[in-house]
């Protein structure tokens, strides 16, 4: 038997179809190796910290349905060593029914500068808008509240401000419980919360996670109108690079204050 040979070109023209495929083939594979290489570069980094947060909470009944709100905030780095920053923030609320209440307002916030050898002071103006839901479940009272915040930071460079701000906008989800542990009412109960930050903006592109804050500690009712909560607060957040996160461990301590101002008795708020 004769064996038939394949032409020479024939051959050739083989040979380069299987190259090219080759190359196809192998193409999306150093793609993949190359944007593999890229993210291993980017190691996501933890850094580590230790803070106190302080604040001030005060809603003031001016009528039974409305209120001025006003809070003012102080956080310190290592602990307590070092300025973090200050805020203060104001607004009014109204009771739309004993469980439900809408807010607006506006908050000025002082950060010092993180960066090493800087003295600048950072500037942040902030308008914001709430809606805040209270219930009970069996003994528990549960709190939660969505808040949408526009905020204007100003950018610095080399240590002084560059002229330009930074305009992101902010939506916060707070989940809260309060439990009963003891029969004594005027003991503390158990308070626990997390709340959920996402953002958006031009310069928001790796971050949109911005933070969150998990809560647990103690809470107490002074008096009517005082109680404070007091605790251990974890806060994690990713920073604009998508790979540099903060693990901040911090020691919580808020009082809240809510006097009746108005003297006359009016119509209650309906159920």
């Amino acid at each position: 038997m004769f064996r038939l040979q394949r032409p020479l070109y024939l051959c050739s023209m083989e040979a380069r179809r299987i190259s090219g495929l080759l190359s196809g083939l192998m193409m999306p594979l150093l793609l993949i190796f190359s944007t593999s290489s890229t993210l291993q570069a980017q190691t996501k980094t933890i850094n580590t910290q230790y803070q106190s947060w302080f604040s001030v909470n005060s809603t003031l009944k001016v009528s039974p349905r409305w209120a001025i709100i006003a809070d003012f905030h102080t956080r310190r780095n290592h602990f307590m060593a070092d300025n973090n920053f200050y805020f203060a923030r104001t607004g009014v609320q109204y009771t739309l029914d004993k469980n439900l209440t809408v807010a607006a307002g506006y908050g000025h916030f002082w950060a010092y500068p993180t960066t090493k050898n800087w003295h600048t002071i950072a500037h942040e103006n902030r308008i914001y808008q709430q809606i805040q839901y209270s219930s009970k479940w069996r003994a528990a009272t549960i709190l939660q509240r969505l808040r949408n915040e526009q905020r204007w930071q100003q950018k610095m460079v080399n240590d002084a401000y560059s002229g330009q701000l930074r305009f992101t906008d902010r939506v916060r989800y707070l989940l809260s419980m309060t439990i009963p542990v003891f029969k004594n009412k005027k003991m503390p109960s158990l308070a626990l919360a997390d709340e959920l930050c996402l953002q958006a903006g031009k310069e928001i592109v790796y971050n949109t996670f911005d933070q969150n804050r998990f809560f647990i500690g103690i809470k107490e009712q002074l008096r009517p109108d005082l109680s404070f909560d007091m605790g251990y607060m974890r806060v994690y957040q990713q920073k604009k690079s998508g790979y540099e996160f903060d693990r901040n461990h911090t020691f919580r301590l808020f009082f809240y204050y809510s006097p009746q101002l108005y003297k006359h008795p009016a119509s209650p708020v309906r159920k």
